[in-house]
């Protein structure tokens, strides 16, 4: 696994050992971040990585020019190997770089920022998507699945595909055209 483009391009990363934890593969990151590149979302972005396993999706976007990221995962390996992984490609001490040890949904209730993207890539078995999506504010969102997640009317989808075993589904607030700007966004350092 590395970095597939960007400032840290061709960096490696690691995963964690977790038998729970499924990096996204090399593939699919190229793929997302086309569609996310395509429309004009990441540079100066604060992007939400929620389920992060290895982190290898916020520091992706980091690498392409998010200005910060949050990264959650409730696992202590995971925790781990994220900040190791920020460490290794020398964004660790990054202002606006935050690692939070806890459930996503949890993590979600308590928020009161918005994001301009928001990558999820919780495990197949993850059931509870209504909750999650009801509770996320993000310009645009990026969901891994197995299956088809069924997205709250206030998002628009933007599109829709699969890679092998994996169904990407990109989609946005409804009415917007681009990465929220101004006072509401989150800025990773501050709480959410």
């Amino acid at each position: 696994m590395r970095v597939i483009g960007g400032e840290a391009r061709g960096r490696p990363l690691r995963a964690p050992s977790s038998p729970a934890v499924r990096p996204t593969s090399d593939r699919v990151r190229e793929a997302v971040f086309d569609v996310l590149s395509s429309l004009d979302v990441l540079r100066d972005a604060s992007v939400l990585d929620a389920f992060a396993g290895s982190g290898a999706l916020g520091i992706e976007a980091l690498s392409r020019g998010a200005a910060s990221a949050t990264f959650v995962d409730s696992d202590r390996e995971a925790i781990r190997t994220i900040e190791a992984n920020l460490g290794r490609v020398g964004f660790g001490a990054r202002p606006g770089v935050r690692v939070v040890r806890t459930d996503a949904l949890g993590f979600l209730a308590g928020a009161r920022a918005r994001y301009d993207v928001a990558l999820l890539d919780p495990p197949y078995r993850f059931g509870e998507w209504a909750q999650l999506l009801e509770r996320l504010h993000a310009g645009v969102a990026v969901i891994e699945s197995r299956t088809s997640v069924e997205v709250p009317d206030r998002f628009d989808l933007h599109r829709v595909y699969r890679y092998g075993g994996t169904l990407v589904t990109v989609v946005s607030e409804s009415g917007r055209a681009g990465p929220a700007r101004g006072g509401d966004r989150a800025t990773g350092g501050g709480a959410p």
